[in-house]
């Protein structure tokens, strides 16, 4: 129990400490919004999470085909 409350304690203190050194100004995000450069960061991240999505979508696809195929194949050598 002692080791957890350490634990927890020093957990507490790491993320205080991050917290506390924040800078109060994103000045990236500023000078990209302001020559419209986040708009294509934007449209780059959103092509990317696209791509991720449909070939997950494929991929399950084919995995289902596939696990219907064995399973057909199971049932026909039983």
């Amino acid at each position: 129990m002692k080791h957890l409350v350490k634990y927890l304690a020093a957990l507490l203190l790491l993320f205080c400490n991050a917290a506390i050194a924040q800078p109060e100004k994103v000045e990236m995000a500023d000078v990209m919004r302001s020559e419209g450069k986040i708009y294509v960061v934007v449209a780059i991240i959103l092509v990317v999470l696209a791509g991720l999505i449909a070939y997950l979508f494929l991929l399950d696809k084919k995995l289902s085909k596939m696990e219907k195929l064995l399973h057909e194949r199971q049932q026909t050598k039983s």
